[in-house]
């Protein structure tokens, strides 16, 4: 399955990519935000899950940290945000399995996972390839298996309403060429993240937790995998 949309780099243009975690750490709270993500995702001893987008791997490594007896897949479109994320993991000394993937290619079978997890990712996705993203999920998920969405949502208070407009004409500068790009945040702006998953087949598809930073806020997304769907 193949797009014609332009890869989107974890802070925009690749040169910036060193620049991410240190990014995150200032704008989004991440420790409050991904210590709170990996609670949610209710992880057990024996378990499979896979992080979509997993960028420089922080998630994933904080996953298997926590939980040692999971065994933990990650997967990212980006060799060099892949490489960081390596790095990281093997200086934690955390077992994650790395691999190169599109989030509408995934390299597994059907059914092979409990729980996948996204974070901060389907902002990048033109609005066909968040549905395929959230479909492909759908298909390596094992009946019963739960998905993990975390991205930003609509701001309720003004500083986010500023932030925006100033997101709003900087991608019209940027990208002035290509329109596509001006409305890849609309689904997350709009809140409408629960029916992305519920048009996939997710069930139960809701927003579960909202936490603040300082730019906008990010909204906190579970859909199930029907207990009767049925697997290949």
């Amino acid at each position: 399955m193949h797009t014609h949309a332009r890869y989107i780099h974890a802070l925009g243009p690749a040169v910036l990519t060193r620049f991410y975690d240190p990014a995150v750490r200032l704008l989004i709270r991440e420790e409050v935000f991904r210590s709170q993500l990996v609670s949610h995702m209710q992880l057990a001893p024996g378990q499979r899950v896979l992080d979509v987008g997993c960028g420089t791997g922080t998630l994933a490594v904080l996953a298997q940290q926590r939980h040692p007896g999971v065994e933990v897949h990650a997967v990212d479109g980006d060799d060099k945000v892949l490489a960081i994320a390596r790095e990281k993991a093997a200086r934690a000394g955390a077992g994650v399995r790395f691999e190169r993937a599109m989030a509408w290619e995934l390299p597994y079978p059907d059914g092979t996972f409990d729980r996948v997890v996204s974070s901060l990712m389907f902002h990048h996705l033109a609005a066909d390839d968040k549905r395929r993203a959230a479909e492909e999920i759908l298909r390596v998920l094992r009946p019963g298996g739960a998905l993990l969405l975390a991205d930003f949502g609509s701001p309720r208070e003004a500083p986010g309403r500023v932030v925006v407009r100033a997101l709003r004409w900087f991608e019209r500068l940027a990208h002035r060429r290509d329109d596509d790009l001006v409305h890849r945040f609309d689904d997350n702006l709009a809140d409408r993240l629960p029916a992305v998953l519920s048009g996939a087949g997710f069930s139960g598809a809701a927003e579960i937790d909202r936490i603040s930073t300082a730019i906008l806020p990010i909204a906190m997304v579970r859909g199930h995998k029907r207990d009767d769907a049925p697997e290949a």
